[in-house]
């Protein structure tokens, strides 16, 4: 089954909105957790052929999920809640809610860009150092012959 193309911003703002919201209701571990792996989605958006920066996205998500359960679980309370504080909350139980299909896409971008031996290592623009081909000489062509490096 092919998954329909999301950009990587629009999954930052979605989340960034819903985090946002649920810090009405939820402080401490939970900001911090959340902003912090959206601190690193925005490194993936600047990256764009990091791997590095996707994977730890993808694993910070993965980790959040958990994270939010707990919070969620632990500081939620049944009674006493104004309609603020209830809607910070669902805004908090939404962003958990989406955050595996979030994953979904995140992986294929991840897939994308390389991860696990993917398309993109086959394209590299780097030569690596145990190549078997030469370096080609800049000064080969015909414009460059009889070029001799000038003395300072």
């Amino acid at each position: 089954m092919e998954l329909p193309t999301v950009n990587l911003k629009t999954i930052l703002l979605v989340h960034w909105l819903l985090t946002t919201w649920g810090c009405i209701t939820f402080s401490g571990p939970y900001p911090w957790a959340n902003f912090t792996i959206l601190a690193v989605g925005v490194w993936a958006v600047a990256q764009r052929d990091s791997i590095d920066a996707i994977s730890l996205f993808l694993g910070g998500l993965a980790a959040t999920i958990f994270l939010d359960i707990v919070h969620i679980s632990v500081f939620y309370q049944r009674a006493g809640f104004t309609d603020t504080e209830r809607f910070g909350a669902g805004m908090a139980i939404l962003s958990l809610l989406l955050k595996p299909l979030s994953c979904c896409f995140v992986y294929h971008m991840y897939r994308e860009r390389g991860g696990f031996l993917g398309p993109s290592q086959e394209r590299s623009d780097y030569q690596t150092i145990d190549s078997p081909e030469a370096p080609t000489d800049p000064f080969v062509g015909s414009e460059g012959r009889g070029h001799s490096p000038q003395g300072y």
